[in-house]
């Protein structure tokens, strides 16, 4: 009887081992893609800062280019205003030079405006690339790591569903049977100890004789509860070796 529930707690370790390899190599794609996620995230900013730039850029550009057709049109005023010939002429060309001077000082003023945002911009680019390259560094690393962790899980998955496949060899196909039964109705949690008279999978108190039976030791037993194979592990009463302990001393 021994020798099956050694069988069986091996079995049960194993069992657990591979699940945990299992999760853990099905978790990998999921980190990366999470990974990934956020780099899409940092893409996306640094494409809408260097766009935010560009239009910048853009506007800029146009307005230095208002602001050159501005003063080609005021040289042409000036030529005018000296071939006027009355007062008004002359006051009509000196009034849309004023205006055209006025929108020119606007336009420079939006120039300023539009270098002082570009600093930040260009900023904000720097940084988000800095940022990109930093996390593509860090996903990159990830992948390799997770290929590794991978293959190694893998291995070690491969290796405990052999041990697995010798430890079911070495069962009775009875125990087998049963343990796999258990196995799919407590979702892995096959073997629970007794401890302090309960049944410490589900908590429920266990008969005196059911007890002393299971304290025997020479069969297989299960809890009349949930129906978990039972190994008996009583709690130890340290009290009197303590209290034996101080009267020495």
């Amino acid at each position: 009887m021994l020798q099956d529930l050694a069988l069986a707690l091996r079995l049960q370790a194993l069992d657990r081992k591979i699940a945990a390899l299992e999760l853990e190599i099905a978790s990998f794609p999921k980190h990366i893609a999470e990974i990934e996620k956020k780099l899409e995230a940092h893409t996306r900013r640094l494409e809408a800062d260097r766009a935010a730039l560009s239009a910048n850029q853009r506007e800029r550009k146009k307005l230095e280019g208002d602001i050159q057709a501005h003063e080609q049109k005021i040289s042409k005023l000036k030529d005018q205003t000296l071939l006027a010939k009355t007062n008004e002429q002359y006051k009509a060309f000196q009034h849309e030079i004023a205006y055209i001077e006025a929108e020119i000082r606007k336009a420079e003023d939006k120039i300023l405006d539009f270098m002082e945002q570009s600093e930040q911009l260009e900023s904000n680019v720097k940084s988000a690339e800095i940022e990109l390259k930093r996390q593509q560094q860090h996903i990159d690393s990830e992948k390799t790591r997770a290929r590794e962790r991978t293959a190694a899980d893998q291995q070690a998955l491969s290796e405990g569903k052999n041990e697995r496949g010798a430890v079911i060899g070495e069962m009775s196909p009875a125990l087998h049977a049963e343990y796999e039964r258990i196995r799919k109705k407590t979702k892995g949690t096959v073997i629970a100890d007794a401890t302090d008279g309960r049944c410490d999978a589900c908590q429920i108190t266990l008969r005196p004789q059911f007890l002393q039976d299971l304290r025997r030791g020479d069969q297989i037993m299960f809890c009349e509860s949930c129906g978990r194979i039972l190994t008996y592990n009583p709690v130890v009463d340290v009290s009197g070796d303590v209290a034996a302990s101080q009267q020495i001393a």
